[in-house]
């Protein structure tokens, strides 16, 4: 069993950005419409915010201000799916026989964004890039956990997720619209993450948003506790006070 605090929270999604705005999407979850508006990096010079793709644009939006303030922080970032949009054009490219461009894939690859977040913040605290699959986001606290074991005061995790184009559509089923999460994680007892095997006889999770979200709907709501099972693999989040 893992124990920590969430000391802040912050998400964006296409119209929601704000925690109201969150908190009532909590409250009565629904789809939101496809949409091709980016996360508003607007603090970030105009040189700076052109090479931001929407997955690294969305990441900043959520994280930058939970970092603002605070002393460096390691940081840990988690995506299952990565910049599917640029890797489908590079993709494209190769199949046409045209030349590839160094730039868009060296911002296709799945540690960009904490190579952008290192050189733009001047940060130099130590930083994972994760994918792992439905349960990433609890690879990612333990990731957290043990960097605030070796002694960081506090963890920054960001998850993040784009609506992949439609050519992945038959593959990729489990993103319902673009998003992204990010927690502060600090030393203490309100929460807890335990793991235990899954029933062979459990069924598959049936809800239809993705676990970073079921968890964002916990906090917001205040909710004691989240289960989530993937594969053979049950986590409890469980709130204790």
């Amino acid at each position: 069993m893992i124990n920590f605090n969430i000391a802040q929270w912050r998400a964006w999604a296409p119209g929601l950005s704000s925690g109201d705005d969150w908190r009532q999407w909590c409250q009565a979850p629904r789809p939101l419409a496809a949409s091709d508006t980016a996360a508003d990096v607007s603090f970030l010079p105009a040189m700076q915010r052109r090479r931001l793709g929407r997955l690294a644009r969305m990441a900043f939006h959520v994280g930058w201000p939970l970092a603002e303030g605070r002393a460096p922080m390691p940081l840990v970032f988690m995506s299952r799916h990565g910049e599917t949009p640029l890797t489908l054009d590079i993709l494209r490219d190769l199949a046409a026989g045209e030349p590839l461009s160094p730039t868009q894939f060296s911002l296709s690859v799945h540690n960009a964004v904490i190579g952008l977040w290192s050189i733009l913040r001047g940060e130099t605290s130590e930083m994972t890039a994760l994918a792992a699959a439905g349960d990433g986001l609890e690879h990612g606290l333990i990731e957290a956990a043990a960097l605030l074991n070796d002694g960081a005061e506090a963890v920054l995790l960001v998850i993040s997720e784009e609506k992949p184009p439609p050519a992945y559509a038959e593959w990729i089923t489990d993103i319902p619209f673009s998003y992204a999460v990010g927690l502060v994680v600090t030393p203490g007892d309100d929460w807890s993450l335990a793991l235990s095997p899954a029933p062979a006889a459990d069924a598959p999770p049936t809800s239809p948003w993705p676990h970073a979200l079921n968890l964002l709907r916990a906090l917001a709501t205040e909710q004691p506790h989240c289960h989530h099972v993937w594969k053979r693999r049950a986590w409890n989040w469980q709130r204790n006070h």
